[in-house]
């Protein structure tokens, strides 16, 4: 069970954008839908959308944030038809970030926001062999552009069964960005593959919670362990949200929300929507208690 799923939140698209990734993606259906009432954004639906074996959550929550790609997703095929015939349906109505053609890493590779803003690398690996088939990538851009390699490392120490590899570093030849900071890495968390590299080009954009990191927790000490590691901007703190010293947002979540999330019940929905929104930190006993109405 995959113990950190992404989470994009849009301003109205949330289904338009899983429906579309379920007629594109090969192998992908939306799993689980939830309704949200009386929240701070008013009606709000939540989807959990599995792509290609990978979990993604998606909420449409209004237009408070923007996604960018400071956070996008490597998708890996084994060819560079398949490759390229998803690339031509992602990038319809999108921004082509780098054109698909052949580069020194890839036969078959593109970059591109689609039509909701959601960025997307198409990376064909051929014989290599795909062991997780979406890999989030984290950009640090702005003040965070340099600090891909202390993130990575801040993170691996956090997580269990974690790990730095596949390391290349910029050279003095390719400025603006200081030599021997992150070109690109390959890290785990939990057993999950991630990717980061620093950018120091002028960019817009930078890490916000329009795309966050949901971390499924076990107990109220897993919890309490990860919001004092992780969280590092006090104000950020609000319904499990927080924000870290490199500015990107994690959801410290109970895997038992899950379960009250999907109930049939209304009320005791009801209860737990209002019990969670009052709350910054997570605690399991008042959920628990708020969905079985004592």
């Amino acid at each position: 069970m995959q113990k950190i799923v992404p989470f994009l939140w849009f301003d109205t698209e949330a289904r338009k954008a899983a429906q579309f990734y379920e007629s594109v993606f090969p192998h992908t259906k939306i799993r689980t839908s939830t309704t949200l009432e009386d929240t701070p954004s008013g009606t709000v639906e939540n989807i959990t959308l599995d792509i290609m074996g990978y979990e993604v959550q998606m909420m449409s929550a209004g237009p408070i944030f923007k996604i960018n790609p400071s956070i996008s997703f490597s998708v890996n095929l084994k060819t560079k038809e398949e490759a390229k015939a998803l690339w031509d349906q992602l990038s319809i109505d999108g921004k082509v970030l780098m054109e698909f053609n052949a580069y020194p890493w890839s036969e078959g590779y593109g970059w591109c926001d689609d039509q909701f803003g959601v960025s997307w690398q198409i990376m064909t690996l051929g014989d290599v062999p795909i062991t997780q088939s979406i890999t989030p990538a984290l950009m640090f851009t702005q003040e965070f552009a340099g600090n891909a390699e202390p993130a990575m490392e801040f993170y691996t120490e956090v997580f269990k069964n974690s790990k730095i590899d596949g390391v290349f570093r910029y050279t003095a030849e390719q400025a603006p960005d200081k030599e021997g900071t992150i070109a690109h890495a390959n890290f785990v968390l939990e057993g999950q593959q991630f990717m980061a590299l620093d950018s120091a080009q002028r960019h817009a954009f930078k890490f916000n919670e329009a795309v966050s990191l949901v971390v499924y927790c076990e107990d109220q000490a897993e919890i309490d362990y990860l919001w004092e590691k992780l969280s590092a901007v006090p104000e950020s703190e609000q319904c499990g949200w927080l924000k870290d010293r490199f500015g990107v947002s994690w959801q410290i979540v109970p895997r038992e929300m899950d379960m009250m999330m999907q109930t049939t019940d209304k009320e005791a929905l009801a209860r737990v929507t209002q019990a969670f929104l009052q709350m910054k930190k997570f605690d399991i006993a008042k959920l628990r208690s708020a969905f079985e109405g004592t």
